[in-house]
């Protein structure tokens, strides 16, 4: 699914050290802090992680997460 704001599930649209939303229910992926709960390291970018992977707070996929205004 894709909405304003996500986005697109196009890695190509993201830097490195972009944070990103959860848009069910607001849980920040922070590439500085990784991801304890699913084992992701502290400096690991979003469209680096696993195609798998989804949010810790309420299982989204990761397509429905939304860049963080910088």
């Amino acid at each position: 699914m894709r909405f304003e704001g996500s986005f697109l599930g196009d890695a190509a649209r993201l830097h490195p050290e972009d944070r990103l939303e959860c848009g069910i229910c607001w849980w920040v992926y922070d590439p500085a802090s990784g991801d304890d709960l699913r084992r992701v390291p502290p400096g690991t970018a979003f469209a680096d992680l696993p195609e798998d992977w989804c949010c810790p707070g309420c299982d989204n996929p990761k397509q429905r997460f939304m860049k963080c205004p910088a």
